[in-house]
């Protein structure tokens, strides 16, 4: 693609890139450029709001740009104060790690993990002394971290702000400059973060990056963001007839949002989809289309294909269903199996670890029709039928 083509593809979705002008310059150098997005592993589980910066990534990815999935498990013991009134709670170092590996299985259901750099920033951030921080922390003002919406809020409230706070920014701005990166995404509420590596990079005597903010997706209620406290969320763990039923539940009017941000179709086939619902075609129908897409992403082609006859249907325990879908996990290099636990999870029978554990201490786990205990075992190349409750069933198969 041209660099203007390339543009085009990115700018689609996006809500500001600070400087479009910038960008299309970076892009004309002909070069593959350093993509950097980070997260911070304060929750083991993403939904499909999470997967729009991810699928950003994914554009730049193919366009044949370098792509940094920045782990924060330095700044995830200090936590993202961001849209927060109160001081977050800092995670421990074993939740973080624990937290980054269900990430990055997650996001490699999106991402191609060969040509994904994975990063933690301890590995800076660790070797820095207590003088390194004093400097970093001399290159910003109160003043200018007051300007912050969030802490702007707290302070007029008179709720606490702790010191620590104020280094989050920084921190993840000087991680900009450690990766010397080209472009930084981030949600509309990290504005401010993203520019302070833009800033930081520039008193570093580096080009600044590229600024992208992508919008916050609406949850199934089509009114409040996506999240999991409000229940209006699609998990990308979330068996394949519990995510059809969620996506045809949406209303119509989600529809080209949804499109927009989460199909890696053309916008050309998606506005043909919109075009056919103007000239009377059932909305549903594009619903199960789209549905289709997003089932095949998060587990495959035949899920998808049954995906409805799993919608709302309760199954006696133990009982095997004529059709079922058909999950396949992957393995890591030299690991031969797998524990019923992780199996669950991993497969999206379940919502999360503390999910698994549950429906195992319920005694309503079943691998080929017979009740199994936590001490089970799938190992590679096996293919069981394993249902986890009434509703969530799938033959997973493991494969290296």
């Amino acid at each position: 693609m041209t660099p203007e083509q390339q543009l085009e593809l990115i700018k689609r979705g996006t809500e500001e890139i600070i400087q479009e002008s910038e960008l299309l310059a970076k892009l004309k150098e002909g070069r593959p450029l350093r993509v950097k997005a980070g997260f911070d592993p304060t929750a083991p589980d993403l939904h499909l709001g999470h997967t729009v910066l991810i699928n950003k990534l994914r554009t730049f990815q193919d366009l044949g740009h370098e792509v940094i999935f920045l782990i924060g498990d330095f700044t995830g013991m200090i936590g993202d104060p961001t849209g927060k009134n109160v001081t977050r709670k800092p995670l421990t170092q074993e939740q973080v790690k624990e937290n980054a590996k269900s990430y990055q299985a997650q996001v490699f259901k999106i991402l191609d993990p060969q040509k994904t750099r994975v990063v933690f920033n301890s590995e800076w951030m660790g070797q820095k002394s207590a003088a390194d921080l004093i400097q970093l922390a001399a290159q910003y003002t109160v003043t200018r971290m007051l300007e912050r919406d969030d802490f702007a809020k707290r302070y007029a409230n008179q709720q606490p702000i702790a010191i620590h706070e104020f280094l989050y920014p920084l921190l993840q701005g000087y991680d900009s400059v450690a990766l010397n990166a080209d472009v930084e995404l981030g949600g509309t509420d990290q504005k401010f973060n993203l520019l302070m590596g833009r800033t930081l990079q520039g008193r570093h005597g580096q080009t600044a990056q590229i600024c992208l903010t992508l919008p916050i997706l609406e949850g199934l209620d089509g009114v409040q963001k996506m999240s999991k406290s409000l229940g209006n969320y699609i998990g990308v763990n979330d068996a394949p007839g519990e995510m059809y039923q969620k996506l045809l539940s949406m209303p119509d009017s989600l529809i080209p949002r949804y499109f927009e941000l989460l199909s890696f179709r053309p916008m050309s086939e998606v506005n043909e989809f919109l075009q056919q619902i103007t000239d009377g075609r059932n909305p549903q129908d594009i619903k199960k289309i789209f549905a289709e897409e997003i089932i095949t992403r998060f587990h495959s082609s035949e899920a998808a294909a049954n995906a409805h006859k799993g919608a709302g249907n309760s199954l006696k325990h133990g009982e095997i269903p004529d059709d079922v879908p058909e999950v396949i996990v992957k393995l890591e290099a030299g690991v031969t199996d797998l524990p019923i636990s992780a199996v669950l999870n991993r497969a999206g029978l379940v919502k999360n670890a503390a999910g698994a554990k549950d429906v195992l201490s319920r005694g309503v786990v079943f691998v080929d029709g017979q009740a199994v205990g936590i001490d089970f075992r799938l190992k590679l190349a096996e293919s069981r039928v394993i249902q986890a409750g009434k509703k969530a069933i799938a033959r997973v198969v493991l494969q290296s």
